[in-house]
């Protein structure tokens, strides 16, 4: 799975180092006045990961697995709420187990260190012993380095290592009411520094500056966040340019990206027109909001992922562009699923036949890139309901109109 590796490590670089380099712009009031949003954040209880663990071991057993292996990551704060450089052995009976090459302040429980270079294994092949589960079948999580899984094979040949996505994607796609309030909060904080930076927009802005103000915004609101912002013919390009780029009148403006609130992330894009729009870029826009609509109807408890893109894609092909994933059109997946991660299990994509449950929570993003011309990409999360999907923000309502 791919999550935020669009750009490939030299254009994310450049885009970061871009949103660094406009940082110390003068924020204009606006962004200045901006009041922190942190009251009324509930974290993830105690109860509740335990209540996760105990989903996580009756997923191991009826899939046939002695204990799966973490390490610093989503999955691990998922369980733990810690994100430590440890290896992390949950086992389907018994206590977890943190392994570590040194001393870590915080881990309670059973903590190991191995700090031996000839075995450096050893210890965690001990504790799969220790809980029952040293012979049979091992799940490695998904984000679990190529070197650990590698020297856990050569030190326990016998035991069988697999995919652990059917427990920690098992659990994690279905998200609890706490999660979704975290995710609603987040979505919040993003709109707010949106409206807040977009209402700064000028004649000759570059996209950096546009960039820093909705950065110091998160900052303002008492959040970490960020944004990729676009104009022109550059946002035909669905994950940005490097080129440098200067605001002028009947430009498209995007921007998009999002926050972390309790590790819960937000991703909204707005695109929206500076000064008049021609007749092509009204049009386009509008037909861009009926695809984004047409998924969130199509997004109902049972129906198909690939249904929901399939929706979304018709309303894009029918108006001629396409087909498929051809541009000028939509070249990429409608949405994907958010939680810990922007970028996480499932997707909304042709071939996958994953059927949509209550409380599963995916970004709707069908874009139309022109090349040459413009891009228009609107974006809104949603969770699936038993009465079908409901957006965690208002739709952008026109193209002059960035909030509903």
């Amino acid at each position: 799975m791919r999550r935020r590796t669009f750009l490939g490590t030299a254009v994310a670089g450049a885009l970061y180092a871009q949103r660094r380099q406009a940082i110390n712009v003068t924020l204009p009031p606006v962004i200045k006045n901006l009041k922190p949003m942190t009251d009324g954040v509930q974290p993830i209880s105690d109860a509740e990961r335990q209540a996760r663990i105990e989903k996580a071991r009756r997923l191991m057993r009826e899939n046939r697995l002695g204990a799966i292996v973490m390490e610093s990551g989503s999955s691990m704060f998922y369980y733990t709420g810690k994100r430590a450089n440890a290896t992390l052995i949950l086992p389907a009976a018994g206590e977890a187990v943190w392994v570590a090459t040194e001393e870590i302040a915080g881990l309670s429980g059973d903590a190991r260190l191995d700090r031996s270079a000839e075995e450096p294994y050893k210890t965690v092949v001990q504790a799969f012993r220790d809980r029952g589960a040293g012979s049979g079948r091992i799940g490695i999580e998904e984000r679990v380095r190529f070197a650990t899984y590698d020297g856990l094979h050569q030190a326990a040949p016998a035991l069988e290592f697999v995919s652990a996505d059917p427990v920690t994607v098992g659990c994690r796609v279905i998200k609890s009411p706490a999660e979704i309030a975290l995710l609603q909060h987040a979505n919040n904080v993003t709109i707010a520094a949106y409206k807040a930076a977009l209402s700064t927009l000028r004649e000759g802005m570059d996209q950096r500056e546009l960039s820093a103000y909705i950065s110091a915004a998160y900052s303002a609101l008492g959040y970490r966040g960020g944004a990729m912002v676009i104009f022109g013919k550059y946002t035909a390009f669905p994950h940005g340019s490097i080129q440098p780029q200067t605001l002028k009148e009947g430009d498209f403006v995007l921007v998009d990206d999002g926050c972390t609130v309790e590790g819960y992330q937000s991703d909204i894009t707005r695109t929206v027109i500076f000064g008049k729009p021609t007749a092509r870029q009204r049009q386009v826009w509008e037909l861009e909001r009926k695809a984004q609509d047409a998924a969130l109807a199509a997004a109902q408890v049972g129906a198909a992922c690939e249904s929901v893109d399939a929706a979304a894609r018709k309303v894009i092909t029918d108006a001629g562009f396409g087909p498929g994933y051809k541009v000028p059109g939509l070249p990429h997946r409608t949405g994907h699923g958010i939680g810990l991660d922007g970028h996480e299990w499932t997707y909304l994509v042709k071939g996958n036949k994953t059927r949509l449950q209550p409380g599963m929570c995916f970004s709707d993003e069908p874009t139309i890139a022109i090349y040459g011309e413009f891009g228009v990409r609107l974006e809104d999360c949603m969770h699936v309901t038993e009465n079908g999907a409901r957006m965690f923000t208002k739709q952008s309502p026109a193209i002059d109109q960035p909030f509903g």
